[in-house]
């Protein structure tokens, strides 16, 4: 019986590595990671980013990253012969993307499994940040923001057409009462289009109350 349940652990295991790991397979859609720069600089990590958070950084949604994925899991760190990203690149995405580290880290892990290429992906995620238009009152808040997870998807659906509620994944946590919003998931298809998340963006917040620091 001990042979049996160890086997089970062990064929469960290597299956969800697989999910994540198997990069040879072509992958199904996009996932376009939108953060809320304020929550991020209110964090330790963020308190130390000048980049994105010093003196006069005013961020509001920021691109987290482009994520190739599968209907159930991702490739992550494909191979590639374009490991090193020229200043020309990173200068182009840092008013979006305001970080160079991250730059480097997203198109490492994710980047180099959507197989265009380095300068087509970055094209590719400006393309679909440019896509979204962010609801006026999200653009610059001065004061905090209270709302529900459902309000910030209902105000994005109102701002974009064709986008719908199955398109969106709003992240925070895993806070029932309050917690602050981390990043807005959007999901895309390779041509560019709106479509339905799948398994990997099911886990969403499910706060009663959503709180967006203010742009400071």
């Amino acid at each position: 019986m001990l042979r049996i349940i160890l086997a089970l652990v062990f064929a469960l295991s290597t299956h969800n590595v697989q999910a994540r790991s198997n990069n040879n397979k072509p992958f199904d859609y996009y996932v376009l990671s939108l953060s809320w720069s304020p929550t991020y600089c209110s964090s330790r990590n963020g308190q130390r980013d000048r980049g994105q958070c010093g003196t006069g950084r005013r961020f509001a949604f920021v691109v987290h990253g482009l994520w190739p994925q599968y209907t159930r899991g991702w490739p992550q760190y494909c191979k590639t012969n374009q490991r090193w990203i020229g200043r020309g690149q990173i200068k182009r995405m840092l008013d979006i993307m305001p970080s160079k580290r991250l730059i480097i880290h997203e198109w490492k892990k994710h980047g180099t499994c959507a197989r265009l290429g380095q300068k087509a992906y970055f094209k590719l995620t400006r393309q679909l940040f440019d896509k979204i238009l962010t609801p006026a009152r999200y653009l610059s808040p001065q004061k905090p923001v209270l709302i529900t997870p459902e309000k910030l998807v209902s105000d994005f659906l109102k701002t974009n057409r064709g986008l719908k509620a199955s398109s969106l994944s709003v992240q925070c946590g895993n806070s029932r009462n309050q917690a602050r919003l981390s990043e807005l998931r959007i999901c895309f298809s390779k041509s560019g289009k709106f479509i339905a998340c799948s398994q990997n963006e099911q886990r969403r917040c499910q706060a009663q109350t959503l709180i967006l620091p203010p742009v400071r």
